[in-house]
């Protein structure tokens, strides 16, 4: 304000401004939900049970058990010993224990698992190790009708007519 009463061009300016950043707030939207997910660090080790929703990535180790609804992925660097039961496990490290993967395992080329193995869908890359027994579970889901033949692959020098030559020699 002046001297008498009157507001400066000043003061007019500063009121105006301040107005202004306050809406400018208001429109700014908010933040996506985070996804729900774990990470055991390298050098890190954790003992216990872990249950819960979510994503556990286990670069270092864990020793218990991991039971788990979503998946569990144990990068190069990471060791389970315990059970781990989950919808999707996929492993480049090390699991000593039991695995239940309740949709999908992929045994990737650097990792191991020393222990059995239950699950709807299991890869096994080359050069993986699975030191167990495994066990596949049936799909709820229908499995789409074969038509016969037309759905095989063969080799590069394989022609229909020679099983059919072949078969009619005997």
């Amino acid at each position: 304000m002046g001297l008498f009463g009157r507001q400066t061009r000043a003061d007019t300016e500063v009121e105006t401004m301040a107005a202004d950043t306050h809406e400018e707030y208001e429109e700014i939207p908010s933040l996506p939900t985070p996804l729900s997910s774990t990470v055991i660090a390298t050098g890190v080790t954790v003992s216990g049970t872990m249950k819960g929703e979510g994503v556990i990535q286990v670069e270092g180790t864990v020793e218990g058990e991991i039971d788990l609804k979503g998946a569990v992925i144990v990068t190069s660097t990471g060791r389970i010993k315990g059970p781990v039961t989950a919808d999707v496990v996929r492993v480049a490290g090390c699991i000593e224990g039991t695995v239940i993967a309740r949709d999908h395992m992929c045994l990737e080329k650097s990792g191991s698992l020393e222990g059995d193995v239950t699950t709807l869908s299991l890869v096994v890359e080359d050069g993986g190790r699975l030191n167990g027994r495994s066990s596949m579970l049936k799909s709820d889901r229908p499995q789409p009708v074969s038509s016969g033949s037309n759905n095989l692959q063969f080799g590069a020098n394989y022609t229909a007519g020679e099983a059919d030559a072949a078969g009619s020699e005997n």
